[in-house]
């Protein structure tokens, strides 16, 4: 079945068993992550809920835990911060701790559009949180993913197209500070973290995919103000913005993690259900831009997030 655009988690899920499955989710209090989280629970995969805040963690599980009833699937809610790198060895050990095995980890918790500050850590505020936080969370639950095919899920987007990394500027401390530069420079490590990951998981059937969910209002927008949402507008001129809902946002993310062949997600920007095309035209409502996908870019950033989070991850 071909799916697209206006396909949602249903939609792509539809026929699909998951039951026995161990599905890890970050930024499961909301938006697309508490979507992805139901609707892989309503197929049967039991499911682990990473949230920042354990309270509204609490409300958002309410319809997981209605769709896991129905399927006799488990939910587990546990507190991660991804600002924090104490917070997420805390959260890695107690996963690791009681669990032996994850089937699939959607990578989707971030920040968007901030004014500029810095993680508990003392980096620039979403590269330390959508890349840095999420690397170091995925790698060390990767021993759970080895026995058998696994997937882990990045959540990226087209704002990769703001920037290319800059690895000797993380921290702005050489240019000055922009939040939509700054959420570029991390969306595209997104996408580089992805190229290295699979390549280094290939063999062992550990496939991970970025994904581009679209436009949705969620409340990753929390942080935006007249001025960043301006400035949002004036860079997307010329390019009409095409609304999803939320099912059809988190739709790609489970098409990539329980539906796309292996080998044709794997490695690969993602959005509207399929594999993006390369494009370097600003303009371009679809595509991910080059350097997003660039190996030795992506080698390059994998040893420089290993020296930033302190810990070394094998081949």
């Amino acid at each position: 079945m071909t799916f697209g655009f206006e396909s949602t988690t249903d939609d792509v899920l539809d026929g699909i068993d998951l039951t026995g499955h161990w599905v890890l989710v970050t930024g499961a209090s909301s938006g697309l992550g508490q979507e992805t989280a139901r609707a892989v629970a309503a197929r049967g995969a039991n499911v682990v809920l990473g949230v920042r805040d354990v309270a509204k963690g609490e409300a958002a599980a309410e319809p997981v835990r209605a769709a896991a009833a129905a399927t006799g699937a488990s939910v587990e809610l546990r507190a991660v911060d991804l600002a924090s790198l104490s917070s997420i060895r805390a959260f890695t050990d107690e996963v690791s701790g009681s669990h032996d095995r994850l089937d699939a980890i959607i990578a989707n918790a971030g920040v968007m559009g901030c004014p500029e500050g810095r993680t508990d850590d003392g980096f620039e505020l979403q590269f330390g949180t959508n890349h840095l936080g999420h690397f170091l969370l995925v790698n060390r639950l990767r021993p759970l993913l080895a026995g058998g095919p696994a997937r882990i899920i990045n959540l990226s987007s087209a704002g990769h197209r703001f920037s290319d990394v800059v690895l000797d500027d993380i921290n702005f401390e050489q240019t000055a500070y922009d939040p939509w530069i700054s959420y570029g420079r991390s969306k595209t490590a997104n996408v580089l973290f992805t190229v290295e990951l699979d390549r280094r998981g290939r063999d062992a059937g550990q496939r991970s995919a970025a994904v581009h969910p679209g436009s949705i209002m969620t409340d990753l927008g929390r942080h935006l103000t007249e001025e960043t949402l301006s400035t949002l507008q004036a860079a997307r001129a010329g390019r009409p913005t095409n609304w999803k809902t939320v099912p059809q946002g988190a739709a790609t993310s489970v098409w990539a993690g329980f539906t796309a062949d292996a080998d044709e997600m794997g490695g690969n920007y993602c959005e509207d259900c399929g594999v993006a095309s390369i494009t370097d035209d600003q303009n371009s409502p679809t595509g991910v831009f080059a350097y997003a996908l660039d190996p030795d870019s992506a080698k390059a950033l994998w040893a420089r997030s290993e020296e930033l989070v302190a810990e070394s991850f094998p081949a």
